[in-house]
């Protein structure tokens, strides 16, 4: 019997909902999300989801997606927002 491993990146981000704080947890490379009402309670759910899915996939004779994250590049940029009298001036950089 085989054994393969597949690795892939979950982001979590937290929601306010009023004066409460909600997780919501994202598998880009699977395309699905979920949420928690706690960082583990998110990171729970969507593990749960996850296994679905990869099951759901086998099951059905479908490709199972790996995710490269050696080609792959994250990044941010900023954004200045300036109230001004002839409206906004925003910049990036």
């Amino acid at each position: 019997m085989q054994k393969q491993i597949l690795n892939y990146r979950i982001i979590i981000e937290p929601e306010k909902q009023g004066k409460k704080t909600a997780y919501n947890a994202y598998c880009p490379v699977l395309g699905l999300a979920d949420w928690g009402s706690s960082i583990d309670e998110a990171v729970k759910n969507i593990q749960s989801l996850v296994k679905f899915h990869v099951e759901c996939l086998l099951k059905d004779g479908l490709e199972v997606p790996e995710e490269n994250t050696f080609e792959e590049l994250i990044m941010s940029t900023q954004v200045s927002i300036k109230d001004s009298s002839n409206g906004f001036q925003v910049a990036v950089g």
